[in-house]
């Protein structure tokens, strides 16, 4: 029996997903929900988002912007490994 290689691609949309939990719920958002409504976004989509779904770059930078950060920003918490 050999051991289950770890898809890095699933690993980093996981990442981004709890970055993107973890800004919404800084922001005083309790639900997902609630917050998609106040950016805008299709609440489905967001919530999809949050679970490591893949999603476009686009709607990555539409999302960053949404929180009022940078890229840069986006990429400096939960990213380091």
């Amino acid at each position: 029996m050999t051991a289950e290689k770890t898809d890095p691609d699933k690993e980093l949309l996981k990442k981004i997903g709890a970055r993107i939990r973890d800004l919404r719920i800084e922001r005083g958002y309790s639900n997902y929900e609630d917050c998609a409504y106040a950016f805008n976004i299709n609440r489905v989509q967001f919530g999809r988002y949050e679970t490591g779904q893949n999603l476009k770059f686009l709607s990555l930078v539409r999302l960053v912007r949404a929180f009022g950060i940078t890229l840069e920003e986006f990429f400096s918490k939960g990213f380091e490994d």
